[in-house]
């Protein structure tokens, strides 16, 4: 329900803050003093287009705030989805309008018209004579059937949207299974022919390219190597003079002078592990020269191994990793096709089922809403017969449509109000008055199922009095023990019942000005009392009392 509105700058307001009651709000005032300007302003706060002219001359921007309190838990979703913090004690959205521009916030964050426009379908009902209400518009009207239908039509209807849904899934695995399955066979060829070309190079050895290719060097280079590493031998061990030689003499040396010398120890320690090592040298010289041979056969076999790791880098990646990465692929691609010719036939049969299924449940469904119709069509009648409109018929005409989320009926709501007129569809009811009171029926049966509280009435009492504005009054005050309700009235009936009443003025000195009264129990009764006879005196003070106690 909303809590507070805040106004600053906007039409003839400077400044102001109402403080709303959760039960029976009315809103009176002189004849063009500009009742109709709170209403505007939270309907333009719920997506109306705002236009530069709400601002008040002088300023540079108009700026509405509408807090509400006790949100419905349904909102949360929204919120959810649009990723705005949510709070279920309190949501605060604001709307600034400058000349060139308008921004909407919802708890400090700003946040689209289309958002803003489905909080409106879930928190508020603002009912005028140039207004498309959410009870008018036809869209609306198979929801509101289902949710006046007993439990029985609801477990009925949850079941089917569950089955509806599981439907479209299966649609779109059936249709992504059908675009699989429409390869080519040319397409499942080429990618058993992919497939078995890279399984036929038996790769084991993510790095068998670079370990032959070096191989292939050495094989390549073999009589060279085999002449260096020998020449090297034959220095070092093989020839007269070798440096082996020419060690040994020179340790013969140190050892002697370690006798006179202790101190070269180290040095004739340090050359002994010298010799060891070129020997260790030498005869890994003599035996790498003497395995290395030329192999013409074994340097055929890699460069033709080497080809075809090449071929399939060429095709299938820079790597063989990638080649092994293209096979995983290829063989995972193939066996969804494969996959997917059964699965056709296995979803075609399954949507077939389901299917039948929904059919048969659209047909209890559709059943079921034509016998809730008429009792709902009865019970609306019944209402607009406490609104003097006795001559109204009201009806819901379900027709049925292709299947939905819904079933397959197209639900509307159709009246006439007068006997001798035929039913039209409730959208194109046009007298202000009788719209009005049609309204308040319709939400009067619906009070206790839809998720709407906040109600608003902006001047239901127009074309109606006398005892057609006593049962308006009553139907509001019922109303407004399960809904808050704001209305706009010139009805002395009507504006006794509120629990809270709001006076408009207009003062018109150097500039036009208004300002809302939020009147206390005393000067509550003098509005009232100027509503009924146009002034306050002793007699139309004592006809309030009578009216705001009956």
């Amino acid at each position: 329900m909303i809590k507070s509105l805040y106004v600053k700058d906007f039409i003839l307001i400077d400044e102001l803050k109402l403080d709303f009651d959760k039960g029976f709000n009315v809103i009176t005032g002189e004849t063009g003093a500009g009742k109709s300007i709170m209403i505007n302003a939270i309907d333009i706060i719920f997506g109306a287009k705002a236009k530069k002219e709400i601002i008040k001359t002088g300023a540079s921007k108009a700026f509405i705030e509408l807090t509400l309190c006790d949100i419905n838990q349904s909102t949360k979703s929204i919120f959810e989805e649009n990723e705005i913090d949510y709070d279920s004690n309190e949501i605060i959205i604001s709307k600034e309008v400058s000349e060139t521009s308008s921004r909407s916030r919802v708890n400090g964050v700003l946040v689209t018209q289309d958002f803003i426009k489905l909080l409106r379908e879930k928190l508020i009902d603002i009912h005028s004579q140039h207004q498309t209400y959410t009870y008018i518009q036809p869209k609306f009207h198979i929801s509101l059937l289902d949710s006046f239908a007993n439990d029985i039509h609801k477990n009925l209807l949850q079941e089917y949207k569950t089955t509806f849904k599981t439907y479209n899934e299966t649609l779109k695995l059936y249709e992504k299974a059908k675009e699989n399955c429409s390869q080519t066979q040319d397409k499942i060829e080429f990618l058993k022919f992919q497939i078995k070309e890279i399984e036929d190079a038996e790769i084991t050895n993510l790095s068998e390219d670079t370990e032959l290719e070096k191989e292939l060097d050495i094989l390549s280079n073999a009589q060279i190597l085999k002449e260096l590493t020998y020449s090297s031998y034959w220095q070092i061990y093989g020839n007269d003079g070798n440096i082996i030689d020419a060690l040994n003499d020179i340790k013969v040396n140190i050892t002697k002078a370690t006798n006179y010398d202790d101190s070269l120890n180290s040095t004739q320690e340090a050359l002994i592990d010298a010799l060891e090592n070129l020997k260790e040298v030498s005869n890994s010289l003599r035996n790498y020269s003497e395995t290395i041979e030329p192999n013409e056969q074994r340097m055929d076999e890699i460069s033709e191994r080497i080809g075809i790791l090449d071929n399939l880098k060429r095709k299938y990646g820079r790597t063989l990793e990638d080649v092994i990465a293209s096979y995983n692929r290829f063989s995972e691609e193939l066996n969804s096709i494969e996959f997917s010719a059964e699965k056709v036939i296995e979803l075609e049969e399954e949507i077939k089922n389901l299917y039948s299924r929904l059919q048969n449940m659209a047909h209890s469904l559709s059943e079921s809403r034509k016998s809730n119709a008429q009792i709902l069509s009865t019970a609306i009648t019944e209402e607009l017969e406490k609104l003097e409109l006795p001559k109204s018929r009201f009806n819901i005409a379900i027709e049925q449509c292709e299947l939905n989320n819904n079933g397959t009926d197209n639900v509307e709501f159709l009246i006439s109000t007068n006997i001798s007129e035929s039913l039209k569809p409730l959208i194109k009811v046009a007298s202000g008055g009788e719209i009005s009171r049609v309204m308040l029926a319709i939400k009067s049966i619906f009070a206790n199922s839809d998720e709407v509280n906040t109600v608003i009435f902006d001047e239901i009492d127009t074309g109606i009095s006398g005892k057609a504005s006593q049962s308006v009054a009553d139907a509001l005050l019922t109303l407004s023990k399960s809904h808050q309700v704001i209305v706009i009235t010139h009805q002395p009936i009507i504006a006794a019942k509120g629990t809270k009443h709001f006076y408009v003025a207009k003062s018109q000195k150097d500039t036009t000005k208004i300002f809302v009264h939020d009147l206390n129990e005393e000067n509550k009764l003098k509005a009232i009392a100027i509503l009924a006879s146009g002034d306050v005196t002793d007699e139309s003070l004592n006809l309030a009392r009578q009216l705001v106690n009956s």
